[in-house]
């Protein structure tokens, strides 16, 4: 039997490392600017709304709602093959920001626009921790 294909993983660079070393740790974590005080993601070096570079990690509750999702029926990758059919999901957090993720631990045909989540975390491999949402 041949080895299952492993699903790609993020790549962890400047930008984003301490978001992936949280998620490992199971906590989700945002950027805020210190100078607007307003929250962005995903990671990046300034901010997107002020263009400082005053950047803080802060803590998420890692709440929100079900902006929009998609129901994906075919494996975008081998690796996905024995997940289909899976929710992907754009989340809107409590913080204000959206994030693109997948929506777990629950019949994919329960999801709703609206619907509260909260966050979860799949260990995808040994470095990488995927934050996914779950219903609240």
């Amino acid at each position: 039997m041949a080895d299952t294909p492993h699903k790609p993983v993020p790549r962890p660079y400047q930008d984003t490392q301490a978001y992936w070393d949280a998620a490992r740790e199971k906590r989700l974590i945002l950027q805020r600017c210190r100078d607007c005080q307003k929250f962005q993601f995903f990671p990046r070096g300034v901010c997107s709304h002020c263009l400082g570079s005053a950047l803080e990690w802060v803590d998420s509750p890692g709440r929100g709602v079900v902006h929009t999702f998609t129901i994906a029926h075919r494996a975008p990758h081998p690796g996905f093959a024995n997940q289909v059919p899976f929710v992907i999901g754009i989340i809107e957090l409590e913080e204000g920001v959206r994030m693109m993720t997948n929506i777990v631990g629950c019949d994919p045909n329960s999801v709703r626009i609206d619907m509260p989540v909260k966050v979860t975390f799949e260990e995808a491999t040994p470095d990488i921790t995927l934050p996914q949402f779950t219903p609240a």
